[in-house]
């Protein structure tokens, strides 16, 4: 959301710094951003090792050595253990002269097989752990990240923690390093698993109230925020609050940026009041240390909790406030700037002045057009794929169509921005959807899907309700059997998040039983609708006008099967699977006769 803690953004993965202070750090990429040592300063050459004769020059012959003797030569040398300091120093220095990551790559892989080679068995080798993060780092500097996976891998086994702090430093490292380059790839999942095992043992070290625990507590509530884990990453970023407010002075920055995340947990909970007591007070503390930006930056999100509490004069205000602040300092043409007009856009269009909301997108728009420098991609993508919401709200599918695919172009090649772009392919397939382009909603749809299974969101209400989506697409293709698989994930997946009774769950309870009833499994159809009548009746009323559509489709199965209405219903784990719950959604609510099936 604009102008608070944004949910974890991937990092940049630095070539890590050779430092002999160690300390347990909480610098999210495992090391620190090296400073640049001057490009003329050579590193002196490794000292020949005593047991390898230096090859005098054959001054009777102008061939050159064999590849193969060459290779010889070379793999000799690694038993020097100077060489792997050496060119190691070597990388660092080639990356730092902008000399090119290939080269300082080969570097790098040939001093940590010379570290390998000259290690003292059964001794650990820091300088090798140290050697595979570079390795690992110029990887990821190529955007081979892939292939840093298992050099981060065997660089974590190399320390023992019992050793002492360096040993404890290489372990954080590594595990921070590698779960950053799982972010880069978009698995969420395996990235907190390996954020998690950095902070435990940076707590072993350190204890648990040291103010660089708070710092990795905090990155990984973001990730957790991330993949939409809230209770997670509530629970971990009240613990840095309370480290913060032991360690730091009053009205701190820590404190401010620990309650604007806070905010944006409550927020994603509903919890619209706690959310605005934390900008409040995240917003004081800007103000006692003069950061007018990020105050502007904190009213923008205040102005989004009054917008979320239908107080839209207040929330104007904030608005206006931010507004004012950003033209000043950041100039007329910001993304900042543009950030506002959307929010603006979005509140004229619920407060029902229509000319206004399309005159805020139209400058928002004109904006991202020209994009002053500086401008990120992902802010221009991020602004393109909420004015394509409001653009759907005023029913012009197809321009917001239009601003979806062009946030996609910006995004594709972007490293770490999995989960961002299946959200948009998701209201890529709503659009398609929506003006009848059925096989290139499921193809949307499809591609969203791949990406979040993943990413580990698989378990998310979010992958619930696209699943349901990519149902109702194939369903209009007269896919029965594939949409009849959909809902029952989505089924399982949204009983699990929200609840049985959630209106989510509802609608795909009622798309699997229309589905079932086309596959001419009447009977499953019957238990599902009875079952679902049931939780009408007894837990939420049956005022809702779906009750009656429901109560009368179940009249027709009964008929045709030639029995009554049983008022027991079975339990839904007798029909599909034991241990099901359900998700969230996104899309309007329609009906379609013929099959009764609902988005």
């Amino acid at each position: 959301m604009p102008g608070l803690v944004s949910v974890k953004t991937p990092p940049r993965i630095s070539i890590p710094e050779d430092n002999n202070n160690h300390q347990i750090r909480t610098t999210p990429d495992s090391t620190n951003p090296k400073t640049t040592p001057p490009a003329q300063r050579r590193p002196p050459s490794p000292s020949p090792s005593s047991s390898r004769a230096k090859p005098s020059p054959d001054r009777s012959s102008g061939k050159k050595k064999s590849p193969e003797k060459q290779l010889l030569l070379d793999e000799s040398s690694l038993d020097n253990p100077d060489l792997g300091p050496f060119l190691l120093k070597l990388a660092r220095d080639t990356i730092a002269s902008g000399d090119g990551p290939s080269k300082a790559l080969d570097y790098a892989l040939r001093a940590s097989k010379s570290f390998e080679r000259c290690a003292v068995e059964g001794e650990p080798s820091l300088d090798l752990a140290m050697c595979l993060h570079v390795v690992a780092a110029i990887y990821c500097s190529l955007g081979r990240f892939e292939e840093a996976i298992p050099v981060l891998d065997r660089a974590i086994k190399v320390p023992e923690i019992s050793r002492g702090a360096d040993h404890a430093l290489a372990a954080f490292s590594g595990y921070m390093q590698l779960g950053d380059t799982h972010s880069m790839l978009g698995q969420l999942d395996r990235s907190i698993e390996c954020y998690k095992e950095g902070l435990k043992i940076q707590m072993e070290a350190l204890g648990d109230t040291d103010p660089r625990v708070a710092e990795t507590c905090r990155y990984l509530a973001e990730a957790h925020v991330q993949a939409m884990q809230f209770d997670e990453a509530d629970t971990l970023c009240k613990r840095t609050l309370e480290i913060h407010r032991v360690h730091s002075a009053p009205a701190s920055l820590e404190e401010a940026a620990d309650r604007r995340l806070m905010a944006l947990i409550c927020e994603a909970k509903g919890d619209y009041e706690s959310a605005l007591e934390h900008l409040v007070l995240a917003s004081m503390a800007m103000i006692a240390n003069g950061q007018d930006n990020e105050v502007a930056a904190i009213d923008l999100s205040i102005g989004n909790i009054y917008l979320s509490l239908s107080r839209f004069d207040e929330a104007v205000f904030s608005y206006q406030k931010a507004l004012t602040v950003f033209k000043a300092s950041k100039g007329d043409n910001h993304p900042a700037v543009a950030s506002v007009f959307v929010r603006l856009a979005d509140l004229y269009y619920k407060t029902g002045k229509l000319r206004e909301s399309r005159s805020y997108c139209e400058n928002a728009l004109r904006i991202y057009a020209k994009p002053v420098p500086g401008t990120t991609p992902e802010d221009i993508a991020s602004g393109m794929t909420e004015i394509s919401a409001i653009y759907e709200s005023f029913n012009e599918p197809e321009e917001a169509l239009k601003l979806l695919q062009k946030s996609m172009k910006l995004l594709e090649d972007k490293p770490g921005q999995q989960s961002t772009i299946a959200g948009v392919e998701a209201r890529m397939g709503v659009m398609f959807y929506m003006v009848g382009r059925y096989e290139e909603a499921r193809g949307a749809f499809e591609s969203a899907v791949a990406k979040l299974r993943a990413s580990g969101e698989r378990k998310s209400a979010f992958f619930g309700v696209v699943l349901n989506q990519m149902g109702l697409a194939c369903v209009q293709l007269f896919k029965i059997d594939e949409a009849a698989e959909l809902f029952e994930e989505a089924r399982e997946i949204l009983e699990q998040e929200c609840g049985p009774c959630h209106q989510d769950t509802l609608g795909v309870y009622s798309n699997l039983a229309a589905t079932y009833d086309a596959l001419g499994r009447v009977e499953d159809a019957i238990e599902i609708l009875e079952y679902v009548l049931k939780l009408r009746e007894e837990k939420l009323g049956t005022a809702n006008p779906d009750f009656d559509d429901e109560k009368k489709r179940l009249a027709e199965l009964l008929k045709e099967a030639g029995r009554s209405r049983n008022k027991k219903a079975k339990s839904l784990e007798n029909l599909i699977d034991p241990n099901s719950k359900r998700t969230k959604k996104e899309a309007t609510s329609k009906k379609w006769s013929a099959f009764g099936f609902r988005s």
